[in-house]
């Protein structure tokens, strides 16, 4: 069983872009969604494409299962998706031996950016750099599937996710 264990923040300043070492477009979408459940599908750089299966209600730990697809099929289940399609630039940033994946995201939440970290354990406690701001973690609000389903306040795209301290 896969197991994905992710912490989620914002970011505070844009600092972190001098280590970015790689980039992609996405484009996700959820074919289904249920209470402690998602079926996503990405498109990365209109070149590959993943369906993810994501089962849990923990927003720490959640088993997560991951297929490679046609893009032609991922196209489809794109247009086919419920909610709003999240769109976002990935960026890579390597650090302390971790890598943390920023988003920028554009359409519908334009102005937000997340950062994630991937670890290997839920005590993990990685060096945080100076660029993150608040932890969100365990806030539902930011999880994409709740802001493709639900939409995220327009407050929360430029009030909090930019804060000062």
């Amino acid at each position: 069983m896969a197991k994905e264990i992710e912490r989620k923040f914002l970011v505070r300043s844009d600092a972190w872009r001098t280590e970015a070492t790689s980039s992609a477009d996405l484009i996700q979408a959820y074919v289904a969604v249920g209470e402690d459940r998602s079926v996503r599908v990405r498109l990365l750089d209109h070149k590959t494409a993943r369906l993810t299966v994501k089962i849990g209600r923990n927003l720490l730990a959640r088993d997560e299962y991951e297929y490679e697809i046609p893009v032609g099929d991922a196209e489809e289940l794109i247009r086919a998706g419920v909610g709003t399609a999240i769109e976002k630039v990935r960026y890579n940033v390597p650090r302390d031996g971790l890598v943390w994946e920023i988003d920028v995201f554009r359409g519908a939440y334009e102005g937000l950016v997340v950062a994630e970290l991937e670890l290997g354990s839920e005590d993990e406690t990685p060096p945080i750099p100076v660029w993150i701001g608040r932890e969100v973690t365990g806030d539902r609000r930011y999880s994409n599937m709740v802001m493709a389903m639900e939409g995220l306040p327009r407050e929360l795209l430029h009030g909090l996710s930019h804060p000062t301290v």
